[in-house]
């Protein structure tokens, strides 16, 4: 099986998210548009951005205090005595570069992704640039995104904009808020949901 390619690990589902509010808007699909959205961490919304990101992870994977963490895994001899544990350490070295701190990886649950339906979906992107689509999607929701997040904050802040939303910045916080933010992320949630109650009763 192919590896994945460098810069190939973040997480869509606020990109998916979007995709599915957007086709919402059109047609009979109207009916089942979403009542609110949360949004962290949305990936780049055109391919400049998408660009920038992976310049930046590269740039990262290759920082000082990263490579010094693989020659010391490297010379270890953890994946002789302990080959899980070398799984796990090289996973954590994998995704260092979407962190603030890229120690904080070691807290991140690991993850498999499946490179072939990730890069399907960017390639039924093209040269996509969806900010006008985005400004068709009409309900209440929150961006929140890490100023130290490799995906730029340019682009999360270009999704607040098109959907006219709330949008927080968190300080000292890559690509994954719940772990390097938590208290602060889940208040942010917490609060929007409780300021923009579910219109559950709302005609299609």
């Amino acid at each position: 099986m192919a590896k994945e390619p460098p810069g190939q690990r973040e997480h869509e589902g606020a990109l998916l998210a979007l995709l599915y509010a957007t086709h919402c808007t059109k047609g009979d699909d109207a009916r089942l548009a979403p009542a609110r959205l949360v949004l962290i961490s949305p990936a780049p919304i055109t391919r400049a951005w998408r660009d920038d990101f992976e310049a930046a992870l590269s740039a990262r994977g290759r920082h000082a205090a990263i490579l010094a963490m693989r020659e010391e895994l490297a010379a270890s001899g953890l994946r002789e005595r302990d080959p899980a544990a070398y799984r796990q350490r090289g996973f954590e070295l994998s995704v260092a570069g979407y962190f603030a701190d890229p120690t904080h990886a070691r807290a991140l649950t690991p993850f498999r992704v499946t490179s072939r339906v990730q890069q399907s979906v960017w390639e039924s992107l093209g040269a996509f640039d969806l900010r006008d689509e985005l400004r068709a999607v009409h309900c209440p929701t929150l961006v929140i995104h890490g100023r130290q997040d490799p995906i730029p904050l340019e682009s999360a802040a270009a999704v607040a904009q098109s959907l006219s939303a709330e949008f927080i910045a968190l300080d000292d916080c890559g690509h994954v808020p719940y772990v390097e933010q938590p208290e602060l992320l889940f208040a942010a949630v917490r609060r929007f949901l409780a300021e923009s109650p579910h219109l559950a009763g709302r005609e299609g």
